[in-house]
């Protein structure tokens, strides 16, 4: 008999990748997958005309500790893709932090085997980063948020779960990362020159395939894991490739970073954004995928081809 599964954030960018990596794979039975949704009134994903209802919802609230009672209970795996990101640094130690550890205990309490939790690179801070592997940097988070993701993982991981820390995100469904290059392009009005540093990237479907194959490995996996394709991006193909597949109109010459930075004079948070790229963030793998048996995907030109339609319009919008 297939785990049963539990899977939070199912309404997130990446919890809906999770279900449905979920969905396709010939490991799992259907019944036995149970997703927590936080809204009443939200239907869960995947459950649109033709497709049939998912067969196991629970409602609760990591904000309310209280509602997750018995939302674990006969489940084996907990696939933890909720966060909250946002301007309310309140809210966010309460969801990330203290959410994650009450969903731990009731993991811990109800017997599961296994909670395998999404994080992000972000708790290392600032960076250069170049070809680094797990447990060789300190955490150092610069954000309210990430200094509150950092804490949930600490929960994860005293429960001997797992934690994987992907840095750049795209896909169908990412309103940062590929739309904030877009903005960044779009204020300079020009392309960037002359930036190699790397960039660690991942396909959101090879994330969700990376999410399930960790809570269904018959290896243990516990700890940290870098979660990006292996072959990292360099800052000028990034931005390229971001132009071209969006149709983006640059008709300033080329600019190199000094001058990307002159010209972004007085906008904080694109030169932070800036910033972040004239630096490596460069996470290796530590054989993670092939441990799990996962496939990272085609790269980053290939998955920002097939995810194009989608981000031109939102753009667009």
């Amino acid at each position: 008999m297939s785990p049963r599964i539990l899977v939070t954030g199912v309404g997130g960018f990446i919890g809906r990748h999770v279900v449905a990596a979920l969905k396709e794979s010939q490991d799992v039975t259907p019944s036995r997958i149970r997703l927590l949704l936080r809204d009443p009134g939200s239907p869960p994903p995947g459950g649109g005309p033709g497709a049939g209802a998912p067969p196991d919802v629970v409602r609760a609230d990591l904000a309310d500790p209280a509602s997750l009672r018995g939302v674990c209970d006969g489940v084996d795996v907990v696939l933890h893709c909720a966060s909250h990101i946002g301007d309310d640094e309140r809210l966010t130690r309460i969801v990330n932090d203290h959410g994650t550890r009450a969903l731990v205990e009731e993991a811990t309490r109800a017997g599961a085997t296994r909670v395998v939790h999404v994080s992000t690179a972000a708790v290392y801070g600032r960076g250069p980063f170049t070809g680094a592997l797990p447990g060789e940097l300190p955490l150092a988070p610069a954000s309210p948020t990430s200094r509150s993701r950092a804490a949930a993982e600490r929960h994860v991981l005293d429960a001997g779960g797992v934690v994987l820390r992907p840095h750049l995100v795209l896909g169908t469904g990412d309103r940062w990362v590929v739309p904030g290059l877009a903005r960044l392009l779009g204020l300079l009005s020009a392309r960037l020159k002359g930036c190699i540093t790397r960039h660690s990237v991942v396909d959101v479907r090879a994330l969700g395939r990376a999410v399930v194959a960790a809570g269904l490995s018959d290896r243990d996996r516990a700890g940290v894991h870098h979660v990006s394709h292996p072959e990292p991006v360099d800052c000028s193909e990034l931005l390229d490739t971001v132009a071209d597949r969006l149709g983006l109109r640059l008709p300033g010459a080329p600019l190199d970073i000094e001058e990307a930075r002159t010209r972004l004079a007085g906008q904080p948070r694109a030169l932070h954004h800036l910033g972040m790229l004239a630096v490596d963030h460069w996470f290796a793998d530590d054989g993670f995928w092939s441990g799990v048996g996962a496939d990272p995907g085609a790269g980053f030109a290939r998955s920002l081809a097939e995810h194009a339609p989608w981000y031109r319009e939102f753009v667009d919008r």
